[in-house]
Parts: C-alpha cells; sequence; structure tokens
C-alpha cells in the first residue's frame, strides 16, 4: 500500500501504464474487459483470496466453530448493520453540519456510500496480527466484513449504477447453477478441490461477470460446498462406507479397505487452504500496490468526512448493534468479549481500497472525488488505532 502511494505521488503517469498495461495486447479482452494487470489482480487473483476468506467463515460454521449453530452468526450479521447505518448516517449528518445551506449539499450527500465499505483483504490480515491468527474475532470480522461488502455491491448496483455496463440479475442464474454443480459434486464426493474451483467457481464467476457484479465473489458462494472433515465423514456414513476416525487436525477420512494400512488424507477444504495460503499471502501486495495509488490532492471537508465515518461511524455502529444483539439473546462468538468487538469495529473501519472503488462511483467531479478518495486512504489509520486500543485491552491470544 505504502509503495503504491510513493510511486503514484512521484510519477502517476508511470504508475497509471504499469496498473493499466495490457498484458496480451489492446484487443484481447474477457467478455468485454480488456486484460489488464488491473484486471488479473483484481478480478482473478482476488477471487482466490475470497475463497480463502469464505473458508475460514465455513470452518468457523462447521461443529465446534465460534459460529456454530449457525444462530451464532446472528451477531456479527446485527454487527453488519450498524456498520452499514453508522458511517451512513454519520456521513449525512456531516454533510449536513459543513454543506447545510449550501448548493453541494446535495452532490455531497450522494457519497454516503463511501463509508460503509469494509476492505476484506486489509480488514482480514490487520485482525489476524491484533487477535491472533486463530481468535474467534477474526472469524467474526470475516463474516461482518463479507456480508458487508454484499451490501455494499447492492448500494453500487441500485445508488451508483455504471450506465455503460447496467446490472443483469438474469446471468444470476449461472451463479446458482454453479452452486448446484458443487453440491452435486460433493454428494458424489469429489475430493479433489480444483474440481469444484474450475468448474463450480467457473460458472459463478462467468455469471457475475456478465450480472455487472463484482466477479472476485465467485468463490463465496461455492467453497462452503467443499467438503470438510466432519462434512466427509457425515457423507461417508451415509452409504455405508467405513471410513477412519478423523484426528483433530482436520483430516479427510479415507475408505478402509481389508489389509490396507490407514493413512490421512487432508479434507478438500483443507486441501485448498493449505495449498493457496502462501500465494494468495504473497499475492496481496500486489492487490495493495494496484489499488492504494492515489495521487496526494487538496484535503477538504470531503476528506474528513469519509475518514471521520468509516473509523469513528464504523465504531459506534458495529458495537452498538452487535452489543444489542447480545442482550437480545444472540451472544457473541464464544472468546470474544465487548473490548474484542470494539477493536473489531475499529478494524473494520478501514475502508481503503473499496472505499476507493465506490468514491470514484459516487463523484464524477474531482474537486469532491479526489478528497473523497484521500479520505478512503488515510482509512488505513484505523489500522494504526486497533493496533493501539488493541494492546492497551489485551485482546490479543494468550494476553493475560
Amino acid at each position: 500500500m505504502i509503495a503504491g502511494l510513493v510511486f503514484a505521488n512521484i510519477d502517476i503517469h508511470s504508475y497509471e501504464e504499469m496498473v493499466d498495461y495490457h498484458i496480451f495486447g489492446d484487443d484481447t479482452k474477457i467478455f468485454g474487459k480488456a486484460v489488464t494487470v488491473h484486471f488479473l489482480v483484481n478480478e482473478i487473483f482476488m477471487v482466490f483470496f475470497f475463497g480463502i476468506a469464505t473458508k475460514e467463515i465455513t470452518e468457523s460454521a462447521l461443529p465446534g466453530g465460534a459460529l456454530n449453530p449457525i444462530r451464532k452468526a446472528i451477531n456479527p450479521l446485527m454487527g453488519t448493520l450498524g456498520g452499514v447505518f453508522g458511517p451512513a448516517g454519520l456521513f449525512f449528518l456531516l454533510a449536513w453540519v459543513f454543506y447545510g445551506g449550501g448548493d453541494d449539499l446535495s452532490i455531497v450527500a450522494n457519497g454516503w456510500g463511501i463509508p460503509t465499505a469494509t476492505d476484506i483483504a486489509l480488514a482480514w490480515l490487520v485482525a489476524r496480527i491484533i487477535f491472533g491468527a486463530s481468535h474467534p474475532a477474526v472469524s467474526f470480522l470475516l463474516l461482518l466484513a463479507v456480508a458487508d461488502d454484499a451490501i455494499g455491491l447492492g448500494i453500487i448496483a441500485v445508488f451508483y449504477p455504471d450506465p455503460e455496463h447496467p446490472v443483469a440479475p438474469s446471468w444470476l442464474l449461472l451463479v446458482v447453477t454453479g452452486m448446484a454443480a458443487a453440491y452435486i459434486m460433493r454428494r458424489f464426493h469429489v475430493s479433489h478441490w480444483p474440481v469444484y474451483i474450475l468448474i463450480a467457481g467457473g460458472l459463478s464467476w462467468v455469471g457475475l461477470v456478465k450480472s455487472s457484479i463484482e466477479p472476485a465473489l465467485a468463490l463465496v458462494v461455492i467453497v462452503p460446498f467443499l467438503p470438510g472433515p466432519h462434512t466427509t465423514q457425515e457423507l461417508s456414513e451415509e452409504d455405508g462406507r467405513e471410513f477412519e476416525h478423523v484426528h483433530p487436525g482436520g483430516s479427510e477420512p479415507v475408505p478402509a479397505e481389508e489389509g490396507e494400512e490407514l493413512h490421512h488424507v487432508q479434507a478438500p477444504l483443507d486441501a485448498f487452504e493449505h495449498q493457496l495460503k502462501r500465494p494468495v499471502d504473497f499475492g496481496l501486495f500486489f492487490f495493495a500496490f494496484m489499488n492504494a495509488g492515489v495521487a496526494f490532492s487538496s484535503i477538504t471537508q470531503v476528506t474528513f468526512m469519509v475518514l471521520i465515518s468509516l473509523i469513528v461511524g464504523k465504531m459506534v455502529g458495529i458495537t452498538l448493534f452487535s452489543w444489542v444483539a447480545d442482550k437480545a439473546g444472540f451472544p457473541l462468538p464464544e472468546g470474544m468479549g465487548v473490548k474484542h468487538l470494539l477493536v473489531a469495529a475499529i478494524v473494520a473501519g478501514l475502508g481503503l481500497t473499496v472505499a476507493l472503488f465506490v468514491a470514484g462511483k459516487a463523484y464524477e467531479d474531482p474537486v469532491f472525488q479526489d478528497p473523497a478518495k484521500m479520505g478512503a486512504v488515510l482509512s488505513a489509520s484505523a489500522a494504526v488505532v486497533a493496533f493501539i486500543v488493541g494492546r492497551i485491552l489485551r485482546v490479543k491470544d494468550g494476553s493475560d
């Protein structure tokens, strides 16, 4: 992220040429989209990041996970609503404070969708550093962020439509077909994760592209169908086959043939993460570099409106809604208290790349668009705030 910012502000033209470089020539397109470096990173590579993130959520929803039974997912979903209404409401309030009575009020207020976004990639990385990789707050934040961005995509489609590429909901039937294919493969005990990704994931990706909806989310609806340790054991019992014991580490049970020595094999869900985790972690550098390169421009009230709405609005909205849900009988994940909730809500204020995208949709005039983008970039400071508060409150695994 820092490298992208520095490069963009030293030579913005070279940066833009690099990001928009047509790898296979100007005439090469995929479903009408030019195959640029930005396209490969944002719409193909990020598919796998969101897939890994979904795996974390799926695992948390399995028996013994932080979000199982499913009733436990109600709290983070309520927090998601707070993460939308809180910053949007604060943005409208600040717009009235700074621009009330002026001719620009309606124009500025149109940016209310910018602070509703959460950058899943960075929020996930920051949360793992602050809480520890296995802390239930990470899964809580992941589910919240994915749901938050799903709502954000709806906001973009409804309130900030692209006249050149209108949303085509009928193509979502292809996504449903991909889900059906993944379900059928699971029922037939297909044990190789690439088959699910290439066939079911491919159908989902094409469906989202043709629907003019963010294709990076293609695996979000496919990964939950990959058999995990518990799922494969249950399926094996249905057809009467004998399988070896599933150890806590999560290996897939395999058929026990007479005279054959038993051995452990990873379940498709675990193998998917194990084989892609390092490449995805490495690729996140390029994702941040390609998306955070915004040239510094004049900082106006719009900058502070976006920044304050993201950090303060998210913190107050998520904490309040989740706290109310907890009191209403929908508890936080086991091992997660109010202090963890507060810090997770601050981390959710990392709007950054998603907020940058929405800012480009909300404002056409650079007078408002550039300061709004600066606010989105400066929301990276939420990580610093969350880290400091997290250290003070001792929220990390192993802290006293």
